[in-house]
């Protein structure tokens, strides 16, 4: 049985950190709902791992453009509760038909400039939250192990 990954290593750090950084979250642009979709789809990352003194983590926020348009469905149902009074999400908010005209291109409700700003924020977001962990990682006597688990095997 071989050894778990050095990202499965963490998962206790990474929940103790999740708890700490809800203030930044609060702080943002984004709801706790957006900012789940953006961390599903960001992975991390030790850059040069074998260097004890360069090695540092980062956020590869590669896949998170492909979820920047679903925060504006959550931004609209979220929206739509707010304005019945938190009951049920409206079924007019971002529906069915919205998604596929948005997946045709055809939405004129996304801005581009939006988007891009939006991808912005998540990015320098997430470098927050990887610069935390490893913080986090290091003021428990965690890094090392951390950094030697993720160093490819000669």
């Amino acid at each position: 049985m071989s050894e778990p990954s050095w990202t499965d290593q963490i998962v206790g750090e990474r929940m103790t950190v999740d708890q700490e950084f809800s203030t930044h979250i609060q702080d943002s642009q984004f709801s706790n709902q957006e900012w789940s979709l953006i961390m599903t789809a960001t992975t991390f990352e030790i850059e040069q791992p074998d260097d004890p003194e360069q090695a540092r983590m980062v956020a590869n926020t590669d896949q998170v453009d492909q979820v920047i348009p679903e925060l504006e469905n959550i931004q609209s149902s979220m929206g739509a509760m707010g304005a019945e009074g938190g009951s049920q999400p409206s079924s007019s908010g971002g529906g069915i038909v919205d998604s596929i005209k948005g997946a045709l291109g055809f939405s004129g409700t996304t801005d581009s400039g939006s988007d891009e700003a939006k991808l912005e924020a998540a990015e320098d977001l997430t470098q927050k939250y990887a610069a935390e962990l490893q913080s986090h990682l290091e003021s428990n006597g965690r890094w090392e192990s951390v950094r030697e688990a993720a160093s490819p095997e000669e």
